[in-house]
């Protein structure tokens, strides 16, 4: 399977359209055509449902696309980091991104190196911490700025000044809107969405003593705004750290946990990562600024 060819899958899937995708590869149709019936012979799959006036992927096609895309990503990341100027610091940064009001100190570090080196480009992932493992495992990210517990194993890392407070976001109208704080008992019977990674649902079943089945979760996010939306409604809770939507204005408050529940940050890298030397320097700048 060479990287044309995924490339020209991908123009396909783009376009859904033969005719369309050749004209934007500057290939002949037939030419096209034959590239992706020997690229479903090799596979032993059908990657495309041909109708009358567009092409849609199948199962199999769908999951090539993703991972099409992830290594013609890589190839010409690769390709833009081989051939920069040794000279010049140029090339591109890739780090995912908790949630988290924390992030301010990722940032100052960022601004700190863009003005120091203008040509290196950074590009942010916003996700959680089980999408970011997977994307650095992958190659796809340099660096990931996780929320705690963390498990190390595979990464090095370094930890940044800055905790964490887990608390519940409420609607202003809430029963629970005028208390100091949250206590596990006030939410037993309370409609909450939680956090779906597993790391933080281990965290809430030790805060309320062992079984997170003693709380009513009625669903899950993976980034905080939308979930902030039913909140607002006034029916949903929703377990989240402080400061990470902007509550002003809003129907919303901010109630933190008791027992206080606090999570530090780390910035992780894979182990023995062969870096380019952009992430190298940042890295230096990371350590300067929380070391």
């Amino acid at each position: 399977m060479e990287i044309r060819t995924l490339q020209y899958f991908l123009a396909i899937a783009r376009e859904e359209n033969i005719s369309a995708a050749a004209d934007f590869l500057h290939i002949t149709q037939p030419t096209l055509s034959r590239q992706m019936k020997d690229l479903e012979d090799e596979l032993g799959k059908q990657l495309f449902v041909r109708g009358k006036r567009r092409i849609s992927l199948t199962e199999a096609g769908i999951l090539l696309r993703k991972r099409a895309e992830e290594i013609t990503s890589l190839v010409e990341r690769t390709e833009s980091e081989i051939m920069a100027s040794e000279e010049l610091l140029t090339g591109d940064i890739y780090i995912g991104c908790s949630e988290s009001d924390g992030m301010r100190l990722i940032a100052k570090a960022i601004d700190k190196m863009a003005l120091m080196y203008p040509h290196v480009k950074f590009h942010l992932y916003s996700g959680n911490a089980d999408e970011m493992y997977h994307k650095i495992e992958d190659g796809i990210l340099d660096f990931a700025i996780v929320i705690e517990p963390v498990e190390l194993k595979k990464y090095d890392y370094l930890k940044l000044p800055y905790m964490n407070t887990w608390g519940i976001l409420m609607s202003n109208h809430s029963i629970l809107a005028n208390n100091e704080i949250i206590t596990p008992n006030d939410l037993r019977d309370k409609p909450l969405l939680c956090s779906n990674q597993t790391m933080v649902k281990n965290e809430l079943a030790g805060w309320i003593g062992g079984n997170q089945r003693k709380l009513n979760i009625v669903g899950t996010y993976n980034l905080l705004y939308n979930a902030s939306l039913l909140v607002e409604e006034g029916h949903f809770y929703a377990l989240c750290l402080k400061d990470i939507i902007n509550i002003e204005g809003k129907d919303l408050c901010f109630k933190p946990l008791s027992p206080q529940l606090e999570a530090g940050m780390l910035v992780i890298w894979k182990k023995y990562q062969p870096f380019a030397r952009p992430a190298e320097v940042f890295l230096e700048i990371l350590k300067k600024e929380f070391n």
